[in-house]
């Protein structure tokens, strides 16, 4: 093989070499340690010690509907703006800028940023007050009704990482031919025509990777949790963080660590069976 072919590979060597050190070996190790116990002996008794812990099932379900809550806000968030940013606004230059200034923002920053705007003296209560919405501050993150502490981190998850989504959502609405806009313009098609039959049908590619890669990092929010549901509120991340720090039990740790991979799979396989491409419906 001569240089010329052979460089693409050669490029390609660290990128390889970067995923099995950092990413496959830890992998590789972690199943390994899920798998034993803390005497060194296979089996499965770290991965029942997780399944009779009683905050297992509820940290399932806690992450599954963050999940279930989050994406469809997140989707249509990040298409409204993807739709600012790639429409005929003027400013929309500034507009991506504004969308995008989230991605700066760490995941613990975000965390304390809107603790401090959902505490009982918080920015929120306050301005609620000043124009007579309430009498009395609003308790935002009781820990007694879960759902209200739910709906602060969907709130800071959605404000967080919806710029994610739009950023892959923007590209693939670049990548539409205009011909078939100029073609729907020409049939006199509506916004929610155009939208529907046009633009939906053609991004749907681009709004599948866009959903694999938000499922994935959705089952990995930990920092959000940990800041404005503390202790109280379970998912499987923070409570692998639980098993390692307050348990000082990797293979626990360890455990959770593949609960959450096998989620995450069966979360991306949900989406990709449920928007399958044009060629994998034989059309």
């Amino acid at each position: 093989m001569s240089v010329r072919r052979s460089l693409p590979y050669l490029l390609l060597v660290p990128s390889v070499a970067y995923l099995l050190i950092f990413f496959a070996s830890p992998m590789v190790q972690a199943v390994g340690l899920a798998f034993t116990s803390t005497t060194g002996e296979w089996g499965l008794s770290s991965l029942a010690a997780m399944m009779s812990d009683d905050r297992f099932w509820p940290a399932v379900w806690t992450t599954v509907i963050l999940l279930v809550v989050l994406l469809p806000i997140q989707l249509a968030l990040a298409l409204a703006m993807s739709m600012i940013v790639t429409g005929r606004l003027r400013g929309k230059g500034f507009w991506l800028y504004v969308f995008l200034l989230p991605l700066g923002v760490s995941e613990l920053g975000a965390g304390i940023l809107w603790y401090s705007i959902f505490v009982e003296q918080g920015w929120l209560n306050t301005v609620l007050q000043a124009v007579g919405i309430v009498d009395r501050p609003v308790l935002w993150l009781d820990y007694r009704e879960p759902w209200r502490v739910i709906g602060t981190i969907v709130v800071a998850e959605a404000w967080r990482s919806t710029s994610l989504l739009v950023i892959i959502l923007v590209g693939g609405l670049r990548a539409i031919p205009r011909d078939y806009l100029e073609a729907a313009d020409v049939f006199h098609a509506g916004p929610w025509q155009r939208m529907r039959h046009v633009v939906l049908p053609m991004l749907r590619p681009t709004i599948r990777t866009a959903l694999i890669v938000r499922v994935v990092l959705a089952f990995e929010v930990f920092a959000t949790v940990i800041a404005l549901g503390g202790t109280a509120t379970d998912t499987l991340a923070t409570q692998a963080n639980r098993a390692y720090t307050e348990f000082q039990d990797a293979h626990l740790a360890s455990a959770y660590g593949l609960a959450i991979l096998v989620v995450s799979l069966v979360a991306v396989g949900i989406v990709l069976a449920a928007l399958p491409t044009h060629k994998e419906r034989g059309e």
